[in-house]
């Protein structure tokens, strides 16, 4: 099965994908990172030097993401680098990726339920299609146009404090990584506003728990009959840390926009009209306020 590979970073790291594994070696020519907070994904390195990572991991860990687009089998993967408290070194994430010929005798299931799992450490967030009642999976990865795609997301909490899980960005793209040239269609913008809503049906389903939360959104007029992709970014927060940044937000027609978690706080919802900015620099990509997890659900097809 030939291969080719690529990736989006800004260090010395060497990419060796095989048939069912890849091979990632990182170095550090500064020496003054810490190897041991890389992650790819949800996996430790597998061996370490001070100026050297090495991850020798199976596709089917580390959370990695399979997609199948037309004769390509493609593998993505976050590396993640987070940085302790006052490094000068950002924490950063860079999207690794092996893509393959599809084998001749690759077949995909008739119909695979659409769920992935990332992790982060102490945190495991969840997101995928739901049926009409958000009681299972959803049936069909296909939605005719005007019907409603049933979203729901969670995160996992083991020794962490309990934390509200919020969808900070959402956009879906025909493609399974954002691109240049990628076509995309905004569904959640300037943290946490529903802004799809304003002209559907789309809406925030009422919590049935504050580690997770369920969207209906109405199937829209993007990439007909094409493969569909839905990018988002999960904040899982402080639940008593609500804010113009950290929150979520649906338009009603005839009454305006509704916080979702406290209606009596709707006025944190006015700034969707405009620019909504955080008011203390604290949101970080993790911290003792919460965390941040990039998601990719798909592909689906949106039919006339």
């Amino acid at each position: 099965m030939a291969s080719l590979w690529y990736c989006v970073a800004v260090l010395d790291m060497k990419l060796d994908c095989k048939g069912g594994f890849v091979t990632l070696v990182w170095t550090d020519g500064r020496s003054q990172m810490d190897t041991s907070l890389l992650r790819l994904g949800s996996c430790f390195p597998t061996s370490l030097t001070d100026r050297e990572a090495v991850f020798t991991v199976d596709f089917n860990d580390c959370n990695f993401r399979r997609l199948v687009t037309g004769k390509r089998l493609i593998y993505a993967n976050d590396l993640t680098y987070i940085t302790p408290p006052n490094s000068v070194i950002p924490s950063y994430i860079d999207l690794i990726v092996c893509e393959f010929e599809r084998p001749r005798d690759w077949y995909p299931l008739v119909y695979e339920p659409v769920f992935s799992t990332y992790g982060l450490e102490e945190l495991v967030f969840h997101i995928g299609l739901m049926n009409a009642n958000f009681s299972g999976p959803a049936e069909s990865t296909r939605f005719p146009l005007g019907s409603i795609i049933a979203i729901m997301a969670s995160v996992e909490q083991q020794t962490h404090q309990p934390l509200l899980l919020l969808i900070d960005e959402c956009v879906a793209a025909t493609t399974p990584e954002l691109q240049p040239e990628s076509s995309l269609y905004p569904l959640i913008t300037n943290k946490g506003c529903l802004v799809d809503s304003k002209k559907s049906r789309s809406k925030f389903e009422p919590r049935q728990k504050t580690s997770e939360i369920r969207l209906s959104l109405q199937a829209f007029k993007f990439a007909v009959g094409g493969e569909v992709f839905i990018h988002c970014s999960l904040v899982a927060w402080d639940p008593n840390g609500l804010g113009n940044t950290k929150k979520a937000c649906h338009y009603i027609k005839d009454y305006g926009w509704e916080l979702l978690d406290d209606p009596t706080h709707n006025s944190l919802c006015d700034c969707c009209e405009s620019s909504c900015k955080a008011r203390k620099t604290r949101d970080l990509v993790t911290g003792k306020h919460g965390a941040v997890q990039n998601v990719v659900l798909g592909p689906l097809t949106i039919t006339d």
